[in-house]
């Protein structure tokens, strides 16, 4: 359901992006404001654009989301501290901690949050010879770099 969900929403993401460059376009001048003629296929080419944004908005979700490991060492508290202090850094706060162990972060700026669509939880669940870090890909990396950057800053 989350996948779908995520789908969604970069579909729509993507039609406003192409309404505001065409909108850019016609208000400076370099494109037409007739509709009818501003792309070659006329008005059909508005439903393949559509359906562009929808095939890319349906495998963002599989290639910009996944789940790394960050090798820590350490207990189970000095890891949290140092999961806590890396977040902190990146501009994320904790949002809850489920039954399981697992912390959930999101962005600390309401400007950053809606940017990423509310798409911007972090999840981490602490295991005993590493923390799997799940999120935006992008994100995750670098979540991960700075986990294991400050893993070897401590030793």
């Amino acid at each position: 359901m989350k996948y779908l969900v995520r789908a969604i929403k970069y579909f729509f993401y993507l039609i406003i992006l192409l309404a505001l460059v065409v909108a850019v376009l016609v208000l400076s001048g370099l494109a037409e404001g007739d509709l009818s003629t501003m792309f070659v296929h006329g008005y059909d080419s508005y439903w393949q654009m559509a359906l562009v944004a929808a095939v890319l908005a349906a495998i963002y979700p599989r290639m910009g989301y996944s789940t790394h490991k960050a090798h820590i060492y350490g207990e189970p508290a000095e890891v949290e501290d140092r999961i806590r202090y890396v977040m902190s850094v990146r501009g994320y706060v904790e949002k809850e901690r489920d039954s399981q162990g697992r912390m959930r972060f999101v962005k600390a700026s309401p400007l950053s949050r809606a940017l990423k669509m509310w798409e911007d939880t972090i999840t981490m669940n602490i295991c005993p010879a590493w923390v799997e870090v799940e999120g935006s890909t992008r994100e995750v990396v670098r979540i991960v770099s700075g986990l294991e950057a400050n893993q070897r800053e401590q030793e």
